[in-house]
């Protein structure tokens, strides 16, 4: 099983999940953060940190969100490596929550 990074975090972008990853699978976009799943170790720690509540276990996926389990495997193959927290994205307080931002994903 693996954790996969869902819609909420397109233009919010929260790192507070990257500082507790002991494997390094969180890969940085634009507008977004992806996990890979090769990479991924199931530790649970990523999920409780961000603040955005954008990430879930693939079994607790809503209903809603499972295409970002494909999205996430895609893009992690080519955007690079995030290590260390970050300042979010500037509007992210203002996108926190909003629904159907898929349209707006940078990648």
């Amino acid at each position: 099983m693996t954790f996969v990074v869902t819609e909420n975090c397109i233009k919010c972008k929260y790192t507070d999940c990257v500082e507790v990853c002991p494997v390094d699978c969180f890969h940085e976009g634009p507008n977004f953060l992806v996990i890979d799943p090769e990479e991924c170790i199931d530790c649970t720690l990523c999920e409780p940190e961000g603040p955005a509540e954008a990430i879930f276990a693939e079994d607790d996926l809503p209903e809603n969100q499972g295409e970002f389990k494909q999205i996430n495997a895609d893009l992690a193959k080519t955007w690079p490596v995030i290590t260390e927290k970050k300042d979010p994205l500037p509007e992210a307080k203002e996108f926190d929550g909003k629904p159907g931002k898929l349209g707006l994903l940078e990648r």
